[in-house]
């Protein structure tokens, strides 16, 4: 009997080919994970819906695979899908009891394209409501737990999908990232979350935050994986203008830049700024930087003041201005939606009362982009990528590098994740992407200690130097370990 844990993509490919395991009884393996650990065990709650017709999918996937049809790596993989990304087929909700029963009229570009690489979208996973957020609690299904410690959140706003796939419900899945999206909950659910050049990946077909900050991205317990899911998603789509900018940027395949010795030669910027003080991070920090240098990078501190997380999030954030508009376009877009308007959303009384204040904001502004604020962000956003340029020319790095959270991620209850790094990134709309640095102290309610993880943030179309030394960096700390639940 084949035994699916813990293997990577192209593990379950190989098997696949070989007759070992079909992708019915992939399904059927991750199914029964969930059965066990979801809404029992543990009630990870990490799920909002299998889909109704994933057995319908994985056959056809199988009887392909019989007639010599192979589409691709991800031919017969199961995968899920953060419950903010439009499906055809099944309802997207974000979260929200709001949208129970919201069904689009097409899927999300990036759908589309793991539809035809032959993936099958095995379950939509839980989100904090509308992506607002890093607690993964939400009015539909309510709060998902961190698998590594019941008592903690499992980071958000994709938290959903980082306990799925830390839990081996999926080979891997797609998250959305506005602040901290995909890396938060990679961080603390040890796992590795690549997100993209804004314009890399389509974010048509996703409810909406920020045009300016949000983009979709891969999730998953490996570093090759995500290339994987990147080759997958990637392409140009006239829905979203901003993917034209990614010609000549995007390599044949993203596997080709993932070798052994990627830190050799590479200059990276610690950025002091953004570690802390906490002593379990620092730690950690310590190990890493010491890896990286004996791997052959070069390490160099850099104090940038621009860059504190909680001044980027003051002073360049600009949710707040571009949500009515973009969810109000959202809202008419899909057929018979439940919801109007982001103003009929609010007034309803349906959403989790963390996200009550903040869509009232929102909705209240009145001609959000011609308000002044909103300019000065901007220009506030030009004045940071034009020194993070500056640093990197003058230091000659290829990256920064720093802990996704300053802090260990929070327990629930406890109010918002503090001291999480990923804004800088999102509001630059560089690429950055975090994987396992190591872990905690060990306790009683985390029997493997919480897991930390570490980011490299790059030049804006750098995913191959970034995958390239992820890669290297995973090979030499090998922390990756499956919860205990």
């Amino acid at each position: 009997m084949y035994d699916p844990m813990e293997k990577s993509i192209s593990q379950l490919q190989t098997a696949l080919s070989e007759g070992k395991v079909t992708s019915e009884e992939l399904c059927q393996f991750y199914l029964q994970r969930i059965d066990a650990y979801d809404r029992q065990g543990p009630g990870l709650n990490a799920i909002v819906e299998v889909h109704p017709k994933w057995r319908e999918q994985a056959k056809t996937l199988d009887e392909e695979r019989a007639c010599g049809k192979i589409r691709g790596p991800l031919h017969g993989i199961p995968l899920v899908i953060k419950d903010n990304f439009n499906t055809w087929d099944q309802p997207t909700t974000a979260g929200s009891e709001a949208l129970r029963g919201s069904q689009p009229g097409e899927d999300a570009f990036v759908i589309q394209k793991l539809r035809q690489a032959g993936a099958v979208l095995l379950a939509k996973t839980n989100l904090s409501e509308f992506a607002r957020h890093g607690l993964t609690v939400g009015s539909l299904i309510g709060q998902t737990k961190n698998p590594y410690d019941f008592t903690r959140t499992p980071g958000g706003s994709s938290g959903g999908t980082g306990a799925a796939v830390a839990a081996n419900f999926a080979a891997a899945g797609l998250g959305s990232d506005t602040v901290n999206s995909i890396r938060s909950p990679s961080s603390a659910c040890c796992l590795v979350g690549l997100r993209p050049t804004t314009g890399l990946l389509s974010r048509s077909g996703i409810v909406p935050c920020s045009s300016t900050q949000d983009t979709g991205g891969p999730l998953a317990r490996w570093v090759t994986d995500v290339a994987i899911l990147m080759d997958a998603c990637v392409g140009i789509d006239p829905n979203d203008p901003v993917t034209k900018c990614h010609s000549g940027h995007v390599p044949s395949t993203y596997l080709s830049c993932l070798k052994k010795d990627g830190l050799k030669g590479k200059r990276i910027g610690l950025l002091k700024t953004n570690f802390g003080t906490d002593s379990e991070i620092l730690q950690v920090m310590k190990h890493v930087e010491t890896v990286l240098n004996t791997q052959g990078a070069e390490t160099v501190n850099v104090e940038i003041p621009e860059f504190a997380s909680a001044r980027v999030f003051q002073e360049c954030d600009v949710q707040r201005f571009e949500t009515k508009p973009l969810m109000d376009a959202y809202f008419s877009s899909v057929p018979n939606c439940p919801v109007s308007s982001l103003k009929e959303l609010v007034e309803g009384g349906k959403i989790h009362p963390t996200i009550y204040a903040d869509l009232k904001a929102c909705a209240d502004l009145e001609n959000p982009l011609e308000q002044p604020e909103y300019k000065d962000r901007l220009g506030r956003i030009a004045r940071n990528r034009a020194i993070a340029s500056e640093v990197m020319e003058r230091e000659h790095v290829d990256a920064f590098c720093y802990p996704h959270q300053q802090i260990l991620v929070v327990k629930i209850g406890e109010g918002e994740q503090g001291g999480r790094n990923g804004i800088l990134a999102a509001t630059l709309g560089w690429p950055a992407i975090t994987l396992p640095g190591g872990f905690s102290t060990p306790e009683p309610t985390a029997p493997l200690g919480v897991p930390i993880g570490v980011e490299f943030m790059g030049a804006p179309w750098s995913e191959e130097t970034l995958l390239e030394m992820a890669y290297t960096l995973e090979q030499a700390l090998s922390v990756r370990q499956p919860p205990i639940l």
